[in-house]
């Protein structure tokens, strides 16, 4: 078997920019990735990688996973140290060379990396609240995910949101006073809100300076908060031992670390309790399971970081079933509310969770139907390459 093409799409809805890559080959076998550079900057500077990429796969075995990795990390020459555009870029191409190799199989990723060590996965919502702005509605705004089974629930304390459903991290490393109290307020109001047996978790996104972050801290300290997420930049590794030393809460870190070499920087500092890999921008799924086996030697968990597509939902929650020290797995099940959102899925797994747990799935490849009709307007790219022998 071997490549013979490969094509980029930009989807874009919802506020939403996925990257898919889609590898065919001569055998009428096609895998899909995805790059996680799904919100913020970047996804036209990905779909340029990728398809800098492109010829570059042209003939080549699919199945030969490792040495087409190998081959992009070493001579991408800008992925050594790691990098959000190029380990997306090679992230995006490994994931769809692994759907290929399963579905030329028959089996799920899963069974080519040891096979499960779960038959389902915990999951936690995201995004439930970012329409609300203030306090009161910002913490009753739980009812729903509460509703729809979750017992897990994260949340962004220091966040602005903004009324389209988005919202924005805080800037200049400092709120005002005003903001500093409403955050505070918010996590209190939450925990009034669920009780006492609904986990919450707080993403800090390395937004507010030492001051506030510990003060912070102090109202979170009887809160029974089940993490802190990125309370300081992800590679202040000095501030990530500080913050440590000053907190109870366990740290997680890691949807902006990239390749087995950050992980290792940060594990090492001793502060970090659960690591954060994306499978689409940390390397891809090989990579990520190397990461979880490095923490685990580290006694840390791993809950990776996943807001992108159903396509990433997917391929994460492939990812959870083949590591033993999977925490639990990140799940946006309110992006579809947008008018403008784009399904990219015919079987997305948003859909399958029941009670605040995913069942692993035992379809071929990532278990991701691809909805064609729905990517076909976004396809940027191509390379209509033909394989030689």
């Amino acid at each position: 078997m071997k490549i013979t093409h490969v094509a980029i799409y930009r989807v874009e809805g919802g506020g939403l920019r996925p990257v898919l890559v889609e590898i065919s080959t001569d055998e009428g076998i096609t895998g899909f990735g995805e790059a996680g550079v799904a919100y913020g900057y970047g996804a036209a500077a990905v779909a340029g990688m990728l398809e800098d990429m492109a010829p570059h796969l042209a003939g080549r075995d699919p199945s030969h996973v490792r040495a087409i990795w190998q081959d992009l990390y070493d001579h991408s020459f800008w992925a050594k140290g790691g990098g959000a555009i190029t380990f997306a870029a090679i992230s995006a191409i490994e994931l769809a060379l692994w759907d290929i190799k399963g579905k030329a199989l028959g089996v799920p990723v899963h069974e080519l990396l040891g096979g499960p060590v779960r038959s389902e996965v915990k999951v936690y919502a995201n995004g439930w609240n970012h329409e609300y702005d203030d306090v009161a509605k910002w913490a009753r705004a739980a009812a729903r995910p509460l509703k729809d089974g979750y017992r897990a629930l994260k949340c962004y304390p220091f966040a602005h949101e903004l009324p389209d459903g988005t919202f924005r991290h805080v800037s200049a490393r400092m709120v005002d006073d005003s903001r500093f109290h409403r955050a505070v307020e918010r996590v209190k109001a939450l925990r009034a809100e669920v009780g006492p047996e609904i986990e919450i978790m707080l993403d800090l996104s390395g937004g507010v300076c030492d001051d506030q972050l510990v003060r912070f801290l102090d109202v979170c300290r009887d809160l029974d908060i089940r993490w802190i997420e990125e309370p300081v930049d992800p590679f202040n590794l000095a501030g990530l031992a500080r913050t440590a030393a000053r907190t109870a809460i366990p740290i997680a870190v890691g949807e902006r670390v990239y390749g087995r070499a950050g992980f290792r920087n940060v594990l090492d500092t001793g502060a970090v309790s659960i690591v954060m890999p994306d499978i689409a921008n940390c390397g891809g799924l090989l990579e990520a399971v190397q990461i979880a086996g490095m923490a685990e030697t580290y006694n840390a968990r791993v809950s990776p970081h996943n807001c992108a597509s159903s396509l990433c939902s997917a391929a994460s929650l492939a990812l959870c079933a083949v590591i033993p020290n999977a925490m639990n797995l990140e799940i946006y099940p309110y992006f579809s509310d947008s008018n403008s959102y784009v399904q990219v899925l015919e079987n997305p797994l948003e859909r399958e969770i029941r009670g605040g747990v995913a069942g692993v799935s035992s379809a071929p490849g990532l278990g991701a139907i691809i909805d064609h009709k729905a990517i076909a307007p976004f396809k940027v790219f191509d390379s209509g390459a033909t394989a030689t022998a």
